[in-house]
């Protein structure tokens, strides 16, 4: 375990998860989502699938901290439950998943998806009609098997959401309380399977404080009547950060 706690130091590697982090925390923080869209092609490039999504989970859970009591507050307990409820079903399926994948598999398929689900976010392309209680049951189980697979459960739920009569406080509120739930979840599958490593859990700590920071800076410079321009910046960071991570580059 030391061993390995220690090349992740001794390299190029911590740089990269905490410009990673950083990234991944501005776009969260003024936008309320991305953080897997961002984090996963980044640190894909030098860690594991396991590694990485473990310190995904760990500093995903950190992060979001301050912003727990306003989500609390702003959010619907009741839809929250149903995403979750659907994740226990996708969930253990994309952990199956990941347990298949090879590193260059993982790294390219977290890149293409970001991609494609960026595209969808770009071009409006959500679900057009009733919003109901099955449908935010089927959503919560397509997060927890993407989530599983390639570490990005939330664009699912937000584009669902996109398209409700929902204030963009309570879909926030709501995204923000699914992905937490998510983690912990996810946390419970690898530890029962295994998975769980005390020192990727460290590094996640570590990555963690960068990604705080940058959260809650994120959050304080979000202005709602420029909300195109942070939509764009968070558009591009993840576009940047998925192409990085595609082996035309190699």
């Amino acid at each position: 375990m030391t061993e390995e706690l220690v090349n992740v130091f001794d390299n190029d590697s911590i740089i990269y998860l905490v410009v990673g982090g950083l990234l991944a925390g501005l776009v969260r923080g003024f936008s309320g989502f991305g953080t897997a869209m961002v984090f996963i092609p980044i640190a894909g490039q030098v860690l594991s699938p396991i590694a990485t999504l473990t310190v995904l989970f760990v500093m995903d859970l950190i992060g979001p901290i301050p912003n727990m009591p306003k989500a609390l507050r702003d959010g619907q307990i009741g839809d929250v439950s149903r995403l979750f409820v659907g994740s226990l079903i996708g969930a253990p399926v994309g952990v199956y998943l990941l347990t298949l994948m090879s590193e260059d598999m993982f790294r390219i398929s977290g890149a293409s998806f970001s991609l494609i689900l960026l595209a969808f976010l770009i071009f409006g392309v959500r679900y057009r009609g009733t919003l109901n209680k099955a449908l935010i049951y089927l959503t919560g189980s397509i997060g927890g098997l993407f989530g599983g697979a390639v570490g990005i459960p939330g664009p699912p739920v937000i584009m669902l959401y996109m398209a409700s009569t929902l204030s963009p406080a309570i879909i926030r509120a709501n995204n923000t309380l699914f992905l937490i739930l998510v983690d912990i979840l996810f946390f419970i599958i690898f530890w029962l399977k295994g998975l769980l490593l005390l020192h990727f859990i460290l590094i996640g700590v570590f990555v963690a404080i960068p990604y705080l920071v940058s959260c809650v800076l994120g959050a304080f410079l979000f202005n709602p009547k420029r909300e195109r321009l942070y939509r764009i910046a968070a558009y591009i960071i993840i576009f940047v950060s998925a192409m990085s991570a595609l082996p035309i580059w190699r």
